[in-house]
């Protein structure tokens, strides 16, 4: 089947993936209004943020590290167990670890958490004078002198790193993209809505992670599709 422009790939990533990441990205910098405009909808001058502290958003915010931790450790574990049994279980190999320990260390790790989280200072919601703080609100990709850890988000990053696994599945994909997507969505609900981070902090984790992920899946395995079959 002939593909067009939007489907089409460049660095393996679906253009249509690059336009979305670019288009979203202008959105928050020229209007960064939105961001202001979610979380407001979550905060209230004498309480807060509505979620914040409660049993649910420290379920899921707990939640994220074990998971990702869990979901890392899997495809290693399964390959010894692999080549130790001569089995095929989950079609594990050293291309999956490889791929998996990669997207980690990449989108999450070096991208999210070690060059944004750690250099772009952006205040925290909760620490804005427009919701109760002391601090100035600047927009996405503007680096700024407050000394805060908002952007991009590393618990949403951590989540959607389950996308990665998701994309490896031989059966039921479209089933697991889905329960990963939700995961991750889940968690970057909670944190905007505890005044953790704004729409923009975990948009901008999404799609680093996905693209990342898209990334070293086609040039570690050398799939030209992603069936969803």
């Amino acid at each position: 089947m002939q593909q067009n422009f939007f489907t089409k790939k460049s660095l393996g990533v679906f253009n249509i993936v690059w336009i979305l990441f670019i288009t979203s990205s202008l959105l928050f910098v020229l209007f960064p209004q939105i961001d202001l405009y979610i979380s407001s909808l979550f905060y209230y001058a004498k309480e807060g943020f509505s979620t914040n502290g409660t049993w649910y958003e420290k379920l899921l915010y707990d939640s994220v590290k074990p998971v990702v931790a869990i979901a890392a450790a899997l495809p290693i574990l399964i390959w010894f167990y692999n080549l130790a049994s001569k089995k095929n279980l989950l079609h594990v190999n050293a291309k999956v670890v490889l791929y998996a320990l990669l997207v980690l260390a990449i989108g999450p790790g070096i991208i999210v958490n070690d060059i944004f989280k750690e250099h772009w200072g952006r205040a925290r919601p909760a620490q804005t004078v427009e919701f109760g703080g002391k601090l100035e609100f600047t927009p996405a990709f503007v680096i700024s002198d407050q000394g805060g850890y908002s952007f991009s988000c590393g618990h949403a990053a951590g989540a959607f790193f389950l996308l990665s696994l998701a994309l490896l599945a031989k059966r039921k994909k479209a089933f697991w993209i889905t329960l990963a997507s939700a995961y991750g969505i889940a968690i970057s609900y909670i944190r905007i809505a505890a005044g953790g981070h704004y729409l923009s902090d975990t948009v901008v984790s999404f799609f680093i992670v996905f693209i990342v992920s898209l990334m070293l899946h086609h040039f570690i395995f050398k799939d030209k599709t992603y069936e969803t079959s």
